[in-house]
This record gives structure tokens, C-alpha cells and sequence, in this order.
């Protein structure tokens, strides 16, 4: 079968890096694997074409790139039921058997729900991914993105700081 691999909710750092690594880890493992464009949007309303194999030679690169190599959306199939079977469906349509998430809180509770629907048939894992770091995760552990996010956001703000005094 086939490892699909689906990016939801806003930007962070490192979700590409994420892929990739997913990516090769399967690949030399023997999996074949596809991305899934723009988080669950397509599959929620049944397009089964906006998907990519992927090859260790297609992500080799994508960490240094920022943003999602799979694109991402908002999309939030679990508040219509109908959405989260053609979700399933969508998945079984293209021989998913394995599913791994990117996102924030929304799209874990997506990826439970697939777990749920799916009723074993798809097995799920979630990379919890936020800037916000509003995901309880044990020992207090921040989600990857927040640390680059605070540093970045914390040296923007030095900048304005510093335009800020010396233009009195």
C-alpha cells in the first residue's frame, strides 16, 4: 500500500524538513509514498488528483526551502460527517494505508478522526506543528516552529526598536 503524508494549518518552520525526512525514511524502508496538496481540501470533497509521488530525490532539498512543499490549507473536514467519509474515501480510492499529518490543533483532531473512520484500515500518525505552541504536549515540550518563530518574531521587534529610536 501507500504512505500518504498531508500538511494543515498556517506556516511554521520546519515543516519541510519534516517531509523530507519522512520521505527518506520510508523510501529506504521500501514504502512508496505521495503527497497530499493543500492539507485536506481536495480529499474532504473527493478530487483524488491533486496528489504527488514522492522520491527521495524530490524532497533532497525542500529544507531549505520555507512554506510547505505540500502546500497547506485550512480545511476542516470534522465538523460535517459527510466530509470525514469522503475523506475516507478519497484515502482508500488511493491506496492509503498509512497517513501521516502536519498541523496544529485542528488537524490533529482531523488526523484522530481519520484513525476513528477509518476504523484501523488507515493508521495515522501526527506531527504536532505550531507556532503558537498551543498544543499540550508532554514534559512541556514547545511544537517545532515556535522557538524560530519567537526568535525571528523577537529580532523583528529589536529592529522596529532600533528604526523607532533613531528616527526620534
Amino acid at each position: 500500500m501507500r504512505i500518504g503524508i498531508v500538511v494543515g494549518g498556517g506556516p511554521a518552520p520546519g515543516i519541510n524538513g519534516v517531509i523530507r525526512s519522512a520521505v527518506i525514511e520510508a523510501v529506504n524502508s521500501g514504502e512508496e509514498v505521495v503527497g497530499l496538496f493543500d492539507g485536506f481540501q481536495w480529499l474532504m470533497t473527493g478530487r483524488t488528483d491533486c496528489v504527488t509521488p514522492l522520491t527521495i530525490e524530490d524532497v533532497s532539498r525542500i529544507h531549505f526551502m520555507g512554506g510547505s512543499f505540500l502546500r497547506t490549507s485550512r480545511a476542516n473536514p470534522t465538523k460535517s460527517r459527510d466530509k470525514m467519509r469522503q475523506i475516507i474515501t478519497s484515502l482508500r480510492k488511493l491506496r492509503i494505508d498509512r497517513l501521516i499529518t502536519i498541523g496544529g490543533d485542528d488537524t490533529a483532531f482531523t488526523a484522530y478522526k481519520v484513525g476513528e473512520e477509518g476504523k484501523g484500515a488507515i493508521r495515522v500518525v501526527h506531527v504536532p506543528k505550531t507556532i503558537d505552541n498551543d498544543l499540550p504536549l508532554p514534559g512541556l515540550m514547545p511544537t517545532f516552529g515556535f522557538h524560530t518563530a519567537r526568535h525571528y518574531g523577537m529580532e523583528i521587534m529589536q529592529a522596529l526598536m532600533e528604526d523607532a529610536r533613531t528616527t526620534s
